[in-house]
């Protein structure tokens, strides 16, 4: 009953946009986020947005370039990524947590997982 669905992922060049979306079912969700994991790296944290209020925050290194969005009609909720650098190649994993942190940086914040999809960003 819960999914979680990434989409949106491609190959783009450097300095080019992507949007992401996952669409996630199942729960009421208390807040949702965006990790990604390059090949021999931890799963890091991205961006988040608490779902209810919509107040967000985002990684340092993605800060002035990504934004995290939700659509509560579809149950979907985005990552707008604009000025890509090759550095951001990684798997991007949807995230949904139905529990209350003041900090949702740690992925042990969150219940559930999608499968992920695949950014690729060439120079």
């Amino acid at each position: 009953q819960v999914q979680l669905v990434e989409s949106g992922g491609g190959l783009v060049q450097a300095g080019g946009s992507l949007r992401l979306s996952c669409a996630a079912s199942g729960r009421t969700w208390e807040s949702m986020g965006w990790f990604r994991q390059a090949p021999g790296k931890e799963r890091e944290f991205v961006a988040a947005e608490r779902w209810r209020f919509g107040s967000t925050f985002s990684a340092d290194s993605v800060k002035d370039r990504f934004t995290i969005s939700r659509d509560h009609g579809t149950n979907t909720v985005y990552l707008q990524m604009n000025s890509l650098k090759p550095e951001d190649t990684a798997v991007y994993y949807c995230a949904g947590s139905t529990h209350y942190y003041s900090d949702l940086r740690d992925r042990a914040d969150y219940d559930y997982w999608g499968q992920g999809t695949q950014v690729t960003v060439v120079s």
